[in-house]
């Protein structure tokens, strides 16, 4: 994939133990936005709460990194890498609402492919009423919804989605083109 001009201004930097804080912060202030914006009301509490991002941080294969745009943090992406199956997770991913529109959230996802082309596939979550991220998953990033979770199809992992309304969520795959076919 052709990197278009902002992928030059936009790097992905390791988040180091000392940043997860800052980190943590600004993920649940960007959630707790589309929270707001899909259901007119805050959030009765962060999510993801502070103990499933130590989860998410923490995780064996877990790598976080800072999205940085011309070098000030305007996001982040949380990942799980498995160096032997290579089928690789985008855990949490977000761009600070102030800066959406700005082509961020893409460029960022470019250079996440562009640091593990041995990928063979990708996988996340979002929950059913973040209309603006599965925009972007299907039509940015090449994302497939492969599965709806719901009360007739529960996720199997349900603590990984606590805060979600009904417990509504889709999961999307991406097959790398490198091995598609």
């Amino acid at each position: 994939m052709k990197p278009d001009d902002g992928d030059e201004r936009v790097i992905l930097k390791p988040a180091q133990e000392a940043d997860l804080t800052e980190f943590r912060i600004g993920l649940q202030n960007a959630f707790a936005a589309g929270f707001t914006a899909a259901f007119g009301t805050a959030p009765d509490g962060p999510i993801p709460s502070d103990e499933e991002l130590e989860g998410f941080f923490h995780a064996p294969g877990a790598v976080t990194y800072h999205v940085l745009l011309d070098g000030v943090r305007v996001g982040g992406v949380v990942l799980t890498i498995d160096s032997v199956t290579h089928r690789n997770s985008l855990d949490l991913f977000f761009v600070s609402p102030d800066q959406h529109g700005r082509g961020i959230g893409s460029s960022a996802w470019r250079a996440v492919e562009r640091m593990y082309p041995e990928t063979v596939a990708w996988e996340t979550h979002t929950p059913y009423f973040e209309k603006r991220n599965i925009h972007f998953y299907v039509n940015r990033c090449g994302f497939k919804i492969v599965e709806f979770y719901n009360a007739h199809h529960p996720d199997p992992h349900p603590e990984a989605r606590e805060g979600v309304p009904d417990g509504e969520s889709f999961r999307f795959e991406k097959i790398c083109s490198h091995t598609a076919g």
